[in-house]
């Protein structure tokens, strides 16, 4: 058989392999088993690509795959399941800087090119270099290296616009007469580093599963340039699948807190309040022990358990399952409402739940769990905020206004647990706290849980 045929129709199966494995990643219940369809799918046209006639280094692939291969295994068992928004950040940025190399070799060593590569060239080095910049901004907010808040300075959107249209420029410059415009490029690889940036900066914290989102769907359109770059047709496959799957996560981040992608990434998020705003929320509130929460949640018939951030600090994921095991054994109705942004990237909750085998089925989007929530004995809530406040209701000078919630506090009986009375990711005072149906039980969300299931163990 002909070696570019053979090349070509194992490219196929792979590019099979990965539409059915992102079809799988749509379900808990079967994403692991996509993500290893896609993986082989990925080994697959790894090794055939080294029958390409034109590897020069054979060498070098293998010192890359020992080394990446030694990084993944170390990342995938030392990475805490805190850090691991940090992780798909760096991740997601790694992948655009690759695009933006293999765009700036091919050009370095082929600068007499036609027009239509150097344009691909140019998205490659463009795009990449965004990502990159982009997601190594996003990783410092995660880990809180750099503050979580907006950084916002006068003219800070005609800045951005400026140096935006000043790459476009530079971009038809140099496809125009790409052997000529050495500099240019040089200049450009500048300007696309200064704008990952600059357009991270002025995104709050809160919105980072957006950001994380994005920066992918941004990868995935580099890896898709750089494949016309080296004319690779499963780079373009790939590369494409990320950029438009990104892309549809983004958006229905955006719809999940109401929010346009303009808003999310220009208006400055938790910079300042709106004047308008309560700064405070005005109550009593009702603190809990282990021991008075344990007769309630004995004698409760259904119970909705609302993770949040703070279930990951606190690693309370596996001890949540046990006590979600033993209502049930105690005749109660367990589920986990998972809100779309709860946490620090998309799917946060999910991965967490899924690590300490809770069963998918107990998984209940905010779409199907809202409507029953009246008829839900106790609703607990740990390490939630922002996507339990009721001032996304109640406040319409809330930051947060209009963004749909987890209405936990219409249950019958709320527990809220917490370290202290801080405010969330966002930064906004939450109502919920002192409401009359809520009980706050603080302290470490780990160990109050496991107190919880000491409680019935000795029951």
């Amino acid at each position: 058989m002909n070696r570019d045929v053979l090349i070509n129709a194992v490219y196929i199966i792979a590019a099979i392999s990965f539409i059915f494995g992102l079809k799988m990643l749509s379900s808990p219940a079967t994403a692991r088993k996509g993500n290893l369809v896609s993986a082989v799918g990925m080994l697959l046209a790894v090794v055939v690509t080294m029958l390409n006639k034109e590897i020069i280094s054979y060498q070098w692939i293998g010192f890359g795959i020992i080394a990446g291969s030694v990084a993944g295994v170390f990342a995938a068992r030392l990475v805490a399941m805190t850090r691991m928004p940090e992780m798909v950040a760096l991740f997601n940025g790694f992948g655009g800087l690759a695009s933006l190399l293999v765009g700036w070799a091919v050009y370095h060593y082929q600068p007499s090119v036609n027009v239509f590569t150097a344009v691909t060239i140019y998205l490659s080095v463009l795009i990449g270099g965004i990502t990159f910049t982009g997601s190594v901004v996003a990783f410092g907010k995660l880990s809180e290296v750099i503050t979580g808040k907006p950084v916002l300075y006068t003219g800070q959107q005609i800045v951005n616009a400026v140096l935006l249209i000043g790459a476009i420029a530079c971009g038809v410059v140099f496809s125009i007469v790409p052997a000529a415009n050495y500099p240019l490029f040089i200049v450009s690889v500048v300007l696309s580093l200064v704008l990952g940036v600059l357009a991270v900066i002025p995104i709050g914290g809160a919105d980072m599963p957006v950001v994380i989102s994005l920066l992918n769907s941004y990868s995935g359109l580099a890896a898709c340039a750089a494949g016309f770059v080296i004319q690779n047709n499963i780079l373009i496959v790939a590369g494409s699948l990320v950029g438009a799957s990104g892309i549809i996560l983004t958006n229905i981040m955006c719809k999940a807190m109401n929010r346009s992608l303009s808003n999310v990434l220009f208006s400055g998020f938790g910079a300042v309040v709106n004047s308008k705003a309560k700064t405070s929320v005005e109550g009593e509130v009702k603190p809990i022990v282990v021991e008075d929460a344990y007769y309630i949640l004995e004698a409760a018939r259904s119970v909705v358990i609302v993770p949040g951030y703070g279930m990951a600090v606190a690693q309370a994921q596996h001890v949540v399952r046990e006590l979600g095991e033993l209502l049930e054994a105690n005749g109660c109705e367990v589920k986990y409402a998972i809100h779309p942004v709860a946490g620090r990237m998309p799917g946060h909750m999910n991965v967490l739940l899924a690590e300490a085998n809770v069963p998918y089925d107990q998984l209940v989007e905010m779409d199907d769990i809202n409507p029953m929530i009246e008829t839900v004995d106790v609703c607990m809530v740990v390490g939630a905020n922002d996507v339990v406040n009721p001032a996304a209701r109640e406040d319409e000078s809330s930051p947060i206004y209009g963004m749909p919630i987890i209405n936990v506090d219409y249950a019958r009986t709320v527990f809220v647990l917490k370290r202290s009375m801080a405010s969330g990711f966002a930064g906004i005072s939450n109502p919920l706290f002192y409401k009359n149906n809520t009980r706050m039980l603080f302290g470490d969300a780990k160990q109050s849980i496991q107190g919880l299931v000491s409680e019935f163990k000795n029951s």
